[in-house]
């Protein structure tokens, strides 16, 4: 959750960005629901970026505090690499 430090999983992440994706689909359209860009919002850091951008509807990250530390740039060479 945001501020608390704690990150879902990949897969609880997953699973709830796919569910938006859904309601999207439902409530406008499949192809507005492909085109939207759903952000992960939670603690994102170098040591879990490649493991949350390989799921295939996590579309970037909200990076809080982390962008302020030097490992912003690996968090970014992290998604580079996955995307």
């Amino acid at each position: 959750a945001i501020g608390t430090g704690l990150t879902a999983t990949p897969e609880d992440a997953q699973a709830t960005h796919a569910g938006i994706r859904q309601l999207i689909a439902k409530r406008a359209s499949p192809r507005v629901a492909q085109a939207m860009r759903i952000q992960y919002g939670g603690s994102a850091n170098a040591q879990n970026a490649h493991a949350l951008s390989v799921m295939p509807d996590i579309d970037g990250f909200l990076v809080g505090g982390a962008s302020l530390k030097p490992e912003f740039a690996d968090i970014v060479s992290a998604i580079s690499a996955a995307k």
